[in-house]
């Protein structure tokens, strides 16, 4: 069986710095590069160039990364999608397991952990993102800031699958350059849920910036607001009661939200733990 083709799509601007090794990190798997530059003027595109890619301009005067992302999928001839960061690089034991996920061909969107190195912390942090997916007309991204695929690859039938796929994620940026890109996705983060109040996923996000702002009153009231519309989200309901411990300390509500999402899915460890955590400190008293 003729090995399935693969396009990696990215977005970028200006990343001379990171770029050449993240495209070399994906290069014994993709058989197509598109690359969709938002404006560089340094030597983003010659890297780029030089590597194979097709390089495609696009206007990012009004901020939509879902829309930058998808005009790149427009190009994509591949079979199936790869979609990196220019600042994230593709763990070598990764690209065999790539392989087989694409030569199974199956409906689904699969997820890829992902290791966030900053410049000013010693200590990574890790999360999960949807970053392999059949290369299909009604898979597209979503949203102008935290762009996600995830809702359209549920929505036309496929799965979401966890995988041991590693990606790592060169977040050097200096803490004041993040805070100020923390308060701009606020502010386009509150202009989307202005327009669509029904797209619940814009509040984690929001919730999100507001935490890694040290706004925790404000990532407090959110995480509420999450759980009065999901009622029946036991995640949602933990959040809410971490939030109510740690941030707000309202221990008698941390301790409603917890009963809740253990009630919600019986067994739910994490709300196990923090329920033992007060009861340990009631005890103490």
């Amino acid at each position: 069986m003729a090995a399935r083709s693969l396009s990696l799509c990215m977005i970028v601007k200006n990343e001379e710095r990171t770029l050449a090794r993240s495209l070399d990190s994906a290069r014994g798997v993709a058989t197509e590069i598109v690359v969709i530059d938002t404006g560089s003027t340094d030597a983003t595109r010659r890297i780029a160039e030089s590597r194979g890619a097709t390089v495609h301009e696009f206007d990012f005067a009004f901020v939509d990364f879902a829309a930058a992302r998808n005009h790149a999928l427009s190009f994509a001839r591949g079979e199936w999608i790869l979609s990196l960061d220019a600042d994230e690089t593709l763990a070598s034991a990764s690209v065999p397991l790539i392989r087989e996920i694409v030569a199974r061909n199956e409906n689904a969107g699969y997820y890829f952990e992902r290791i966030n190195h900053y410049r000013d912390s010693p200590k990574p942090t890790r999360d999960h993102v949807v970053r392999l997916f059949p290369n299909r007309p009604e898979y597209r991204y979503r949203g102008r800031v935290h762009e996600t695929i995830d809702a359209s690859i549920l929505a036309a039938g496929g799965r979401l699958i966890p995988t041991a796929i590693r990606i790592d994620h060169d977040f050097s940026s200096r803490t004041e350059i993040r805070q100020e890109k923390n308060r701009h996705y606020i502010e386009i983060l509150n202009e989307e849920i202005s327009a669509n109040p029904g797209d619940h996923s814009r509040l984690d996000f929001l919730a999100a910036e507001y935490h890694q702002l040290g706004m925790f009153e404000q990532a407090t009231q959110i995480r509420e607001r999450i759980a009065q519309l999901r009622p029946l989200d036991p995640e949602a309901h933990l959040r809410a009661g971490i939030y109510h411990l740690l941030y707000k300390v309202d221990r008698a509500r941390a301790l409603a939200d917890f009963a809740e999402a253990l009630r919600l899915r019986p067994g739910y460890k994490e709300a196990e733990s923090f329920l033992q955590l007060l009861d340990r400190e009631c005890a103490a008293k």
